[in-house]
């Protein structure tokens, strides 16, 4: 596939729509979301896309009603039980980014296991921000470089981002239909391009992501530049290693 996006984010939005217009309880719909994910990090493995970067649990969902947000975390749980060991098979490298001082025992446990299982993979990088949100990652990243005594400038503060192990995303897609990204990846995405579909979360398959990827493939992406230097020899605008 041409011009293939190296890094792709995704605000994985609609799973409750999804279920509420089937008359079925929100949960369903994210455990259909867990669905349609394990087929997106196939897809971009098998398409060659290094990273993947998801939006599974923000900071702010714990204002969500107790009984949802207790099945996510038992769906989470689960997913790890079920999901980890394919991934690891399928040669994916699994990092959970965000604040974990505030989840339970066990959900700490299970992602730090699933980070270890997979650290020897590298055919897909798969980032799953869960209890995350942006403010909080430029929070934390300069209150590392307080704490240091280390002088705060863009440069430092990059390197203490809580996803400075990969690029910073090409592509960012929001599903749901709606046009905002809610406090998602805001240091990483200020040259993303951006991509919002009104197709729900649980209905965002292969052909769906290629779509993405051909809108993409379209766009100039200058970094400030103007079309000739983009165009000029050497022009293309280098990344941070994977």
């Amino acid at each position: 596939m041409s011009n293939l996006p190296h890094h792709i984010a995704i605000v994985m939005d609609g799973n409750g729509r999804w279920a509420t217009r089937r008359f079925l309880p929100r949960v369903a719909g994210h455990k259909k979301g867990v669905d349609a994910l394990r087929a997106c990090v196939r897809h971009c493995g098998d398409i060659g896309v290094k990273v993947l970067t998801v939006f599974a649990f923000s900071s702010e969902n714990w204002n969500r009603p107790a009984e949802e947000v207790s099945g996510l975390m038992e769906l989470l749980a689960l997913a790890l039980s079920r999901e980890v060991p394919q991934l690891q098979s399928e040669g994916v490298r699994i990092h959970f980014i965000g604040e974990r001082s505030g989840l339970s025992e066990k959900v700490r446990n299970g992602l730090a296991q699933a980070e270890a299982a997979t650290a020897g993979n590298s055919r897909l990088v798969f980032n799953i921000c869960f209890n995350y949100g942006g403010r909080w990652d430029i929070a934390q990243a300069a209150a590392g470089l307080a704490a240091r005594g280390e002088a705060i400038t863009e440069q430092s503060l990059d390197r203490a981002m809580a996803l400075a192990h990969v690029p910073d995303p090409d592509l960012l897609i929001r599903t749901g239909g709606e046009k905002r990204i809610s406090n998602f990846l805001l240091w990483q995405a200020a040259y993303s391009e951006l991509y919002f579909t009104d197709k729900l979360w649980p209905e965002f398959d292969a052909a769906a992501i290629d779509e993405a990827i051909a809108d993409y493939s379209g766009r100039e992406r200058r970094f400030g530049r103007t079309s000739e230097q983009v165009a000029a020899p050497g022009g293309a605008k280098k990344r941070k290693a994977a």
